[in-house]
């Protein structure tokens, strides 16, 4: 009886409030916009200076070297 009575109450809430619901049509104003048929290509400048880059044999190896250090805790201790 009780689950009946909730099922009840919630489809008489549900109409309640679908019945308040107010549908005007509201009326939008478009707006048009030329196309514009001209584009400029920004120039690049580029400078003429040379730089060394660092080569390694193996990919990743520069991190690899760094994420291997050493602590004092990661050190075996003799007993």
């Amino acid at each position: 009886m009780k689950t009946i009575a909730t099922i009840f109450f919630i489809l008489f809430i549900g109409t309640a409030a679908s019945a308040q619901e107010n549908t005007d049509l509201v009326k939008i104003e478009t707006i048009t916009t030329g196309i514009v048929t001209q584009t400029q290509q920004p120039t690049i400048k580029t400078e003429k200076t040379q730089e060394v880059a660092r080569l390694y044999k193996f990919k990743g190896s520069r991190i690899k070297k760094e994420l291997s250090f050493a602590t004092k805790r990661n050190s075996p201790k003799m007993a």
